[in-house]
């Protein structure tokens, strides 16, 4: 009997290239009953080169709907240029964003927390479902930069996250504005201090082209945090949106992805307790965004850290504010990237002993290590009136403050921009949502002293925590930066400054003492003593609240009823993976 021969669909083609074992994308690619996928790889021009290679990839929230997105199909493909340069297989995906700043103040400001959770889903589903080896995530608006940095952490794969870039400032009367400036101004225009013509004129001027909002607002927070997390390599936050610079970072994020795959680097491998703590000590020491809190608690729950919204306010009674951009200040990111970037505002503070240099980062090199291989500028030569030595601060403390009482007994968060101690007491004016509270301010209501109060707006309640810049800006923008307060159980912008206290929680969907306030109870902040109370005693607010009644949820279809109902606290970062839920 002769031997038998091989069979055609076992025999290798000739000078066919081999994939490398232990790829999962092997699943889709390789053996006789994996034909039919190569076909529909091939129908989208791929060769036998790139069905042998690494399968990057590139999840893509490129969009018309924002400045923030609206190129990034060139910053996806210049990471697509850095994978296939160095060997690797890119496939580009698409998933959703909402313009934070287009949906402020509107109904729609609740798809924006949804949309972080959505953007997770998402790319987790498709890195899951097409078995790839390796992710680029890219980020643009808001919550696409936690959505993104939280798909990467579950799946757990070779990662490497890519912003966007910022904004350049736009420019009015010879200074520099943002979209900040024109949420103040319409609070000005309200109160007669800016005239319609002038609003007009900011309005044209304050956003000039791609990219997201310029100061350090929660975009440009979330991106400097990338890099002490150690997701995305010290250096890259500050390139400008359309900048030759932004293209550098993105192609050399796609070479990364691939030495990570073959290193077998995965976020699991870099990011510890001390990549945590990283990220708070810079967050508070730039003046970043109060989102952060939210966002720096949900990725510490998919990655298994153990991490509490106590140890913000820990953090940053050790860590002085070091830089003064916007919303505080008046300089923006690429005032920052001129300087060097966020790498010289890590340098001092690892100087200082509050930064972990040991701490890993995605190019498989230390803090310290990747500092030691940046051409950065001599402390000594930096010359820039917005960034400030750690023993001369612009505050002995760092900007988030986290505030406790019988109004929050779980935390409630603040972010300081002003120098000053804050000290406040005065009559509560309750809001059962935005909408009220906003043409309360609009109308000229408020009063020196007044504490506004806007409830049922956080993760269940609203659903979806909105973010409440219109409001928080009309007030600043009527005079009353330092003598009136906000309360609520929602968010707020990046943007927002002035005595504002969001993440109150519990919050009052759900039985929290906000929801036992009634108008003219005096509430008392204080800051240095990180204490939030209503003049109540314990049993009058238990009384209250056993008279109180859940309120019917705001939807019950669809996407927002939902996600509505998945929401954690907000103390807890407002998870909705019921895997990471914290008790």
């Amino acid at each position: 009997m002769s031997q038998q021969q091989p069979r055609d669909e076992d025999r290798e083609a000739p000078g066919k290239p081999e994939k490398p074992a232990g790829l999962r994308s092997r699943e889709v690619t390789e053996g006789p009953e994996r034909a039919p996928h190569r076909s529909m790889f091939r129908a989208m021009g791929f060769d036998d080169e790139d069905l042998a290679s690494p399968m990057v990839g590139v999840a893509n929230p490129a969009a018309d709907i924002t400045p923030c997105n609206v190129h990034l199909d060139d910053v996806a493909q210049s990471a697509i240029d850095g994978i296939d340069g160095a060997g690797g297989m890119p496939i580009e995906f698409g998933t959703i964003t909402i313009s934070d700043a287009i949906s402020m103040g509107t109904e729609g400001m609740k798809a924006s927390l949804i949309s972080r959770e959505l953007i997770a889903d998402s790319v987790e589903l498709v890195a899951f479902g097409e078995r790839m080896d390796a992710l680029v995530t890219v980020a643009g608006c808001d919550k696409n930069l936690p959505g993104m940095m939280m798909a990467a952490i579950r799946t757990d794969l070779p990662s490497v996250f890519l912003y966007g870039g910022s904004i350049l400032p736009g420019e009015h009367e010879g200074r520099e504005v943002t979209v900040q400036n024109v949420f103040e101004g319409v609070g000005a225009y309200a109160q007669g201090d800016m005239s319609e013509e002038e609003l007009d004129d900011l309005e044209r001027s304050a956003c000039p082209g791609a990219g997201s909002c310029g100061g350090m607002f929660t975009a440009n927070t979330m991106a400097s945090i990338s890099e002490a997390l150690g997701l995305a390599p010290l250096g890259s936050a500050s390139p400008t949106a359309e900048s030759e610079g932004r293209a550098a970072v993105a192609r050399r994020a796609g070479e990364l992805a691939l030495d990570a795959i073959e290193n077998d680097r995965k976020p699991s491998d870099i990011l510890s307790r001390e990549s945590f703590e990283n990220a708070i000590a810079l967050q508070v020491a730039m003046g970043g965004s109060t989102n952060a809190v939210l966002h720096l608690l949900a990725l510490a729950a998919e990655a298994d850290v153990d991490l509490t919204i106590d140890d913000f306010d820990d953090i940053a009674r050790r860590t002085p504010k070091v830089a003064n951009l916007q919303p505080g200040g008046t300089r923006v990111m690429k005032d920052l990237h001129d300087v060097g970037g966020v790498p010289v505002v890590v340098r001092r503070l690892l100087e200082a002993g509050l930064f972990h240099g040991d701490a890993m980062t995605v190019t498989g090199r230390t803090v310290a290590e990747e500092l030691a291989e940046l051409d950065l500028p001599a402390d000594e030569d930096i010359e820039a009136d917005f960034l400030a030595p750690v023993s001369d601060p612009f505050a002995e403390e760092g900007a988030i403050k986290i505030l406790k009482g019988n109004l929050a007994p779980d935390g409630a968060v603040l972010k300081a921009t002003q120098k000053d101690a804050l000290q406040h007491e005065g009559p509560a004016r309750v809001f059962e949502g935005e909408e009220d509270a906003m043409r309360y301010v609009q109308e000229g209501h408020i009063e020196a002293g007044d504490v506004i109060v806007i409830r049922n707006e956080g993760p269940q309640g609203g659903p979806g925590m909105r973010e409440m810049l219109g409001v928080t800006a009309a007030v600043v923008g009527q005079g009353h930066e330092d003598d009136v307060a906000l309360i609520t159980d929602g968010r707020f912008s990046g943007a927002t400054r002035g005595p504002m206290i969001g993440h109150a929680a519990p919050e009052a969907f759900v039985g929290g003492p906000l929801a036992a306030l009634e108008d003219g109870d005096t509430v008392r902040i204080d800051v240095p003593e990180r204490v939030i109370d209503v003049d109540l005693s314990e049993e009058e607010l238990e009384d209250r609240l056993a008279d109180w009644e859940q309120p019917d949820p705001a939807y019950d279809s669809g996407v927002l009823a939902k996600y509505g109902l998945a929401f954690d606290s907000a103390a807890n970062g407002a998870v909705t993976n019921p895997g990471v839920k914290r008790d």
